[in-house]
């Protein structure tokens, strides 16, 4: 299946100048979406993973139904003040500013292998923060998994050295 026919390209949103990417037509259709997170959960299994991390908001939107497959957990990522309980936080960079990510201290355990999960990877410092987040509570991070890449910005070059899967690239 062409994933890349259910993906929606919306030019100048949010902002002149940016073709934005809309996965809701892939959510859509349950065939489409099934596949993709099949083929996520088959790279998972090939991992050996214990938990699945993913960043508010469309990474709680493909790790939940990964997770749900594999049996196993599920850790959110959630922007400063999103959390009820102690919390360990990174700041990191956006493209229009500065943010901050944050993680319960207990939902990673030392040694845990972890994928991190996520729709879309850009520039990659959302992934970065929560890589750090993830390997300050002593998770190992076993691979990360993203529908579509952004590959003119550049953003796997923020992961060199860990194990990449991206279903749908656009140059």
């Amino acid at each position: 299946m062409n994933l890349k026919e259910h993906v929606k390209i919306v030019q100048n949103w949010p902002k002149e100048g940016i073709e934005f990417k809309d996965i809701t037509p892939l959510m859509n259709d349950g065939a489409a979406f099934k596949e993709s997170v099949d083929q996520i959960v088959e790279y998972a299994k090939e991992k050996e993973i214990d938990v699945i991390v993913g960043p508010e908001a469309r990474g709680f939107i493909i790790g939940c139904p990964v997770a749900y497959a594999l049996e196993t957990g599920f850790v959110p990522v959630r922007k400063e003040g999103k959390l009820p309980r102690d919390v360990i936080k990174v700041d990191y960079g956006l493209e229009y500013g500065e943010n901050v990510l944050t993680i319960h201290k207990d939902a990673v355990k030392p040694g845990q292998r972890v994928l991190i999960t996520d729709d879309l990877l850009a520039t990659g410092g959302t992934i970065e923060a929560t890589i750090k987040l993830v390997e300050q509570l002593g998770g190992v991070i076993v691979g990360c998994a993203f529908l579509i890449e952004l590959a003119y910005l550049k953003g796997l070059e923020k992961l060199d050295g860990y194990d990449v899967l991206t279903l749908m690239r656009y140059e």
